[in-house]
C-alpha cells in the first residue's frame, strides 16, 4: 500500500498526487515511470515520475481524469493508498551533455515534459520551455515549468492567456531568431509531436542537418516489462516497445501514424467503461464497491 501524501486539482480535469514510495524514489530519474493499480479488481496504468525526493521518500504523478482507472484513482484522497505501485520502470532519459535544449510540452504533456526541464536545468543545460494548451483554463505547472527554464513561452489554441498559437509556431520562431538546440525534446499528443518532429528533421525549417529530437511515447501498457508486447511501437523500421526500450525515442524515427491508429484501439471499451461505472470507492472506507 502506498499512502497519498498530498492531493491537489491542477484543473477541472488534472489531478497532482504526492505518493509515499521510498524505494522508488531512491532510484527513480527523469524520463522513468511507475505502474499502478487502484484497487483488487482494478486495472494498471502508466503514469510519469513528476517529480521525487530521494531524502523524503517520496513520488508526484499527475494524471488526466480521462478513463475509469484515473476516476477511480481521483476518488481517494490524502491518507488513503493505492494498493500497487512498481517502478521505477523504462529507460532513464539520455540528457548528459545538452549545452541547450528546447523542451515541448503540450497539454497533459507538460507533466511529462516538466521533469525532464528540471533534470536538464539540474545539469546546468540552458533550457528553452515551449508548453501549449487549448485555454487558459487548462494551464498547469506554471511556476513550477518557469522555475526549471531560462525562457518559457506559453501558448494557448485560443489566445486566452494573452499568446495564441501553437508550440510548433514558437519552435519555429525561436530557430529562426538564431537559437542553437542541440536536444529538442516534444511531449504531449501524438500529432503534436509528429509536428515538432517534422519541424526539426533534416532538411526541415531547422536547417540541412536538422536537430536531434527526442519524443516520449505514452503507448497502451500493461506489464511494463516487454513480455505483453502491447506498447509495441516502430522505430526505424524496427519494433519496439516503449516500457523497455523507451519511452523516450528518436522522433525522427517514429512512425506516427501507426501508433496513432494504435492508440484509438480500445476507444470504444473505454468509453463503454466510464459509462457504465460500476465500482466505485467508498471514501471512508477506502473499499471498492459494485453497484448493481
Amino acid at each position: 500500500m502506498f499512502t497519498i501524501l498530498e492531493k491537489r486539482a491542477l484543473n477541472d480535469s488534472m489531478t497532482l498526487m504526492r505518493v509515499e514510495a521510498p524505494f522508488i524514489a531512491h532510484k527513480a530519474q527523469a524520463g522513468q515511470f511507475v505502474i499502478l493499480r487502484v484497487c483488487e479488481h482494478g486495472e494498471r496504468i502508466p503514469l510519469t515520475i513528476a517529480d521525487y525526493d530521494r531524502q523524503a521518500g517520496w513520488i508526484t504523478i499527475i494524471f488526466q481524469k480521462v478513463g475509469k482507472t484515473t476516476l477511480l484513482l481521483d476518488q481517494l484522497e490524502e491518507g488513503q493508498a493505492i494498493l500497487d505501485l512498481v517502478g521505477p520502470l523504462g529507460k532513464a532519459s539520455e540528457l548528459e551533455g545538452v549545452k541547450r535544449a528546447a523542451v515541448i510540452g503540450g497539454g497533459a504533456g507538460c507533466a511529462i515534459a516538466y521533469p525532464q526541464a528540471k533534470a536538464l536545468h539540474s545539469l546546468g543545460a540552458r533550457v528553452d520551455m515551449i508548453a501549449g494548451f487549448r485555454n487558459q483554463e487548462l494551464i498547469i505547472l506554471e511556476e513550477e515549468m518557469a522555475a526549471v527554464s531560462d525562457r518559457m513561452f506559453l501558448m494557448t489554441d485560443d489566445g486566452s492567456n494573452g499568446h495564441k498559437g501553437f508550440v510548433t509556431s514558437a519552435l519555429q520562431e525561436c530557430i529562426q531568431q538564431g537559437a542553437d538546440y542541440d536536444l529538442v525534446i516534444a511531449i504531449g499528443p501524438l500529432p503534436m509531436m509528429k509536428a515538432v518532429c517534422e519541424l526539426t528533421r533534416p532538411g526541415g525549417a531547422a536547417g540541412a542537418e536538422g536537430i536531434h529530437t527526442v519524443i516520449s511515447m505514452n503507448s497502451l501498457m500493461i506489464d511494463g516489462t516487454g513480455m505483453c508486447g502491447c506498447c509495441r511501437v516502430t522505430v526505424g523500421g524496427k519494433v519496439r516497445f516503449a516500457c523497455v526500450d523507451g519511452p523516450d525515442f528518436d522522433g525522427h524515427q517514429v512512425d506516427f501514424d501507426e501508433a496513432m491508429k494504435r492508440s484509438r484501439i480500445y476507444t470504444d471499451e473505454e468509453t463503454k467503461a466510464r459509462e457504465e461505472e460500476k465500482e466505485h470507492i467508498c471514501n471512508l472506507t477506502g473499499e471498492v464497491r459494485r453497484n448493481g
